[in-house]
This record gives C-alpha cells, sequence and structure tokens, in this order.
C-alpha cells in the first residue's frame, strides 16, 4: 500500500519549504475548517463532491490549502492531538443534515484515519509523530474542500438526545444492527467510541455523535458522478 498511494501529497511534507510560519495561526482544528467554511475563494470550485476534485484543488488553490495547513500550530501534540479527534467526529455528525439521506464517504474516512493515527503513534519513534499528524491535517483539508466544505452544526450534537442510548446500543447496531456488514459504517463507530475511551467523554460529545450517526445512517453519499457511475 506505501508503494503504490504514495503520489504528489507527500512532497508537501517531503519538502520542508512548504511548511512556513502563519500569521493567522490557532491550535485549535475546529477553528481552521469554520474558517474555510467560511472562505469565499472556495465558492462555486466544484459542482459536486468526489475524489476526482483533489487533483484541481492542488492545481488552482494549492497555496490556499497550504496556508490553511499551515495555521495550525501545534504547540502541545498530545491535547492537539486529542482535539483533532473531536474535530473529525464533528466533520462526519455535526455537518450532517438530519433530514440527509445519506453521510459523505469521504468525511468518514477522516474519522477513521484519524483512529488509525492514533493506533501508529505509539508505534513509531517521537520524530514523526507530530509529521504523521500533519500528513492527516492535509488530507482533511482537502477532502473537506473537495465535498464541497459542508457546515458544521455544533448543536446538532452537544444537544442531540439520545433518549437513555449507550454505548452498549452503539455497539449493538455495529455487531448486529441492519448496517452491520457495511465496513465504514462500524469503523466509524468503533473510532468514535475508541476516541471516548481514549481521551474521557465527561460531555459525551462521543457518545451522541454515535448513536446519532448509529441512528441516522441510511447509506453513503458524496460521490461524484463518475464515481457513481
Amino acid at each position: 500500500m506505501a508503494a503504490s498511494s504514495y503520489n504528489y501529497l507527500h512532497k508537501y511534507l517531503d519538502d520542508p519549504s512548504y511548511s512556513k510560519p502563519s500569521s493567522n495561526s490557532t491550535q485549535s482544528p475546529l477553528e481552521i475548517l469554520c474558517r474555510i467554511q467560511k472562505d469565499d475563494r472556495f465558492d462555486g470550485l466544484f459542482t459536486h463532491g468526489g475524489a476526482s476534485n483533489l487533483g484541481p484543488l492542488f492545481e488552482k488553490h494549492e497555496a490556499d490549502v497550504l496556508g490553511y495547513w499551515n495555521s495550525w500550530h501545534i504547540a502541545d501534540p498530545t491535547q492537539q492531538f486529542k482535539a483533532s479527534q473531536m474535530a473529525a467526529a464533528a466533520l462526519l455528525v455535526a455537518s450532517h443534515k438530519p433530514d440527509g439521506k445519506s453521510y459523505d464517504f469521504f468525511i468518514v474516512h477522516i474519522l477513521t484515519t484519524s483512529h488509525a493515527v492514533r493506533i501508529l503513534l505509539p508505534l513509531l519513534p517521537a520524530k514523526f509523530h507530530v509529521p504523521l499528524v500533519r500528513q492527516w491535517w492535509l488530507l482533511t483539508l482537502a477532502v473537506y474542500v473537495a465535498q464541497l466544505r459542508p457546515e458544521m452544526i455544533l448543536t446538532s450534537v452537544t444537544e442531540y438526545d439520545r433518549k437513555g442510548r449507550d454505548w452498549k446500543w452503539v455497539e449493538m447496531q455495529a455487531v448486529e444492527g441492519k448496517h452491520a456488514l457495511d465496513a465504514h459504517y462500524v469503523k466509524g463507530l468503533r473510532a468514535m467510541e475508541t476516541a471516548a475511551q481514549t481521551w474521557g467523554d465527561g460531555d459525551e460529545f462521543y457518545l451522541k455523535a454515535a448513536v446519532r450517526f448509529a441512528d441516522e445512517f441510511d447509506g453513503w453519499g458524496g460521490f461524484g458522478s463518475e464515481e457513481v457511475a
């Protein structure tokens, strides 16, 4: 996989000249995503989401994407990785409209790749930790723009009524629910539960997000016309 998936995105980490101090830095990944959502430089760039948008995005807006990439100032890697995992869960669930028929197939991979990074970090030398997280961050930004920058309504998670449903209920949906054979659905639920176990979930953000996702999920969307065909 490493040999077949090494593409143009790697040059931004391989070449240190792409990493530059930002005059508009923040330690909050969620704040950066909200900035991108409001950035009219990306308006009308694509007519639909899909993986085919990634190449044109970097061809036409490389500097804009890298500006946001560099604006995440990592001063406390552990706490900021914690924040990035919350942002990944928020991006999947809080951007989904309650009356929507399907969740975004590409955005769920932001969450599941964050989970993969969490698994890998303890196994890698410390010098690779921040570069790996920054590589995930670049993918996150690119996918978010490619998928038309859906607005996140955080209250759709924080004020969600889970109606007494807990992690055992979530686990049952993953194992025995009608979508139990959909690997991406199951991995999304697993990623949120593991994040809650890793960081704690006193405000029940992950639990509410997982219950809402499990309850509303009815398939995947976000594909371009050529990908559906």
